[in-house]
């Protein structure tokens, strides 16, 4: 009467590379795309407790767009371990500095569970400022996220 709960075995998963261009993008519409797209939670055989989510690239980090004032008024914080030791950035300043990719690696982050097999899919995201990426042999096949919705980029 009741079908088996599939279950998807490491011989059964094949990983794809995908490759996003993050200019003009909305960073939380972004982060929540690739975060579902590392989990494997677009595919049918997604499985809790297996990797099958994909590869992904991410270029041209540094032009993704925050809306209202979050680019002035964002805050991230972090904290050295020393008493008093809390520290804070906005995003404005991590956005303009060396290296921009860490919003969106952080807003990735913080959208994928936490704990060993959320370390091990964090792995297969590769987020890179300019146009440049060295992963042209992977031949990853192109993701047109601003077409998905009207929401998803904005106009600098």
């Amino acid at each position: 009467m009741f079908g088996k709960t599939y279950s998807a075995k490491p011989a059964d998963i094949t990983k794809k590379w995908v490759l996003i261009d993050a200019t003009g993008l909305v960073v939380g519409r972004l982060a929540s795309l690739v975060a579902m797209r590392l989990r494997g939670k677009h595919k049918p055989t997604f499985t809790p407790h297996m990797d099958d989510g994909d590869n992904i690239i991410i270029i041209n980090a540094e032009k993704v767009v925050f809306t209202g004032r979050k680019r002035d008024q964002k805050v991230y914080y972090h904290h050295t371990g020393y008493p008093g030791g809390i520290k804070e950035r906005t995003a404005k300043f991590i956005l303009d500095g060396r290296f921009p990719e860490r919003v969106l690696e952080k807003a990735v982050e913080r959208m994928v569970p936490r704990g060993p097999l959320g370390r091990k899919q964090m792995g297969n995201l590769r987020v890179y400022k300019g146009a440049e990426h060295p992963h042209a042999a992977q031949q990853p096949e192109t993701l047109d996220v601003a077409s998905l919705n009207v929401k998803n980029s904005r106009i600098a």
